[in-house]
């Protein structure tokens, strides 16, 4: 078929046949006549693009690449990371449906994020999801990225401990929870020395992740992409060596026969060791700090007055921003230079202070 089009009459009004892929109908002749000549007037001016006329099956619908899309990223993201943007996407859904993704501009997604009921924080994670989905579109239909509006927000921040205290939750840890199981302790002790673990990371490990011989446990599918291994210490490798273990494929963090309430074989919840960590701080008075803030980001803190940046990243494995407001080794080389200061003030002999502006006149009237 040409690319000029024809228009046909049926016995069900007229037909506008353009291309090889075109086929429109119409109940009169001039609404046909006028789609035709849209048509051309695309083709002159370049602008013609056949996906955006196919009536029926509509490939550049939002809701057609958008399930495309999530069908790719389940194969990549952790089942709570998918489900958050499978969220995100089922609202946009709903707002754009089958929409031609060419024509959801700024605009759109400014009204649709402005309008979204949530916090900043989840405002500007929905606004990274789209912005995904949409760079991914570019790609793979080669359609210009559009503009995104911003989202600042402030990162909400995690109460933390001195190690002193983090130290004694971890002891009443293990004596209100170790005749139930040991590993409810080794999980929390784990969470605040091998920094490197996040909380998702450290329950999705399974006993052949745990190398005994080797002293390590390996995360196969870490945030960072790439498998990480994590050096234990000598005391650690012991514990592991008297406890029990299990079958290649079970979960290490899982739950015993016999306990009520829970599945044996069954792996922790998320939330398992974060409601060990709070029963242990009602015992010991503390309030205020959850699991995450009081293992992981306080000991960052407490390394930020010890070791150097790169000592960290190497313990960590990352440093997100996130993250970096924790290890606060630029506030310790601050107070480093505030001591030196002082230093200089001693070795001078002197010390200064604060005159009054009435006691300097009355000097120089004395020496006058």
């Amino acid at each position: 078929m040409s690319m000029r089009g024809r228009i046909y009459q049926t016995k069900y009004g007229w037909q506008v046949r353009f291309g090889e892929s075109i086929c429109r109908h119409f109940k009169s002749k001039e609404a046909a006549e006028r789609t035709l000549t849209y048509y051309r007037h695309l083709t002159d001016e370049g602008q013609f693009d056949p996906r955006d006329h196919k009536v029926k099956s509509n490939p550049l619908s939002f809701s057609k690449l958008g399930e495309k899309w999530l069908s790719i990223k389940k194969r990549d993201l952790r089942p709570r990371s998918f489900a958050n943007l499978e969220r995100y996407m089922n609202r946009a859904f709903e707002e754009w449906g089958h929409t031609n993704v060419k024509l959801i501009q700024y605009a759109q997604i400014e009204d649709f994020l402005l309008d979204y009921p949530v916090g900043p924080k989840t405002r500007s994670n929905i606004k990274s999801c789209l912005h995904d989905f949409f760079n991914w579109v570019r790609k793979r239909e080669r359609i210009p990225l559009p503009d995104f509006p911003d989202t600042p927000f402030e990162l909400e921040w995690r109460n933390i401990i001195d190690i002193e205290t983090q130290t004694r939750i971890i002891n009443k840890v293990r004596d209100i929870s170790y005749h139930i199981n040991p590993k409810i302790w080794i999980g929390i002790l784990w969470l605040a020395t091998y920094i490197s673990c996040r909380p998702a990371e450290l329950l999705g490990l399974a006993e052949k992740n745990i190398r005994v011989k080797m002293g390590a446990i390996i995360i196969p599918h870490p945030k960072e992409k790439t498998p990480k291994t994590v050096y234990l210490l000598p005391e650690d490798i012991e514990i592991l060596k008297s406890i029990p273990r299990g079958l290649p494929d079970m979960y290490f963090f899982r739950h015993p026969p016999g306990l009520s309430g829970a599945t044996a074989g069954q792996r922790f919840g998320n939330r398992y060791l974060y409601k060990w960590w709070k029963k242990a701080c009602f015992d010991l008075g503390i309030d205020g700090v959850d699991l995450y803030g009081g293992t992981r980001h306080s000991t960052a803190t407490a390394l930020g007055q010890i070791c150097t940046p790169e000592e960290v990243r190497d313990a960590t494995g990352h440093a997100s921003k996130a993250f970096e407001r924790y290890f606060q080794n630029r506030q310790a080389r601050a107070l480093k230079v505030t001591r030196k200061i002082k230093e200089l003030r001693k070795g001078n002999g002197k010390i200064l202070t604060y005159e009054a502006p009435e006691d300097r006149k009355g000097k120089r009237n004395k020496a006058g």
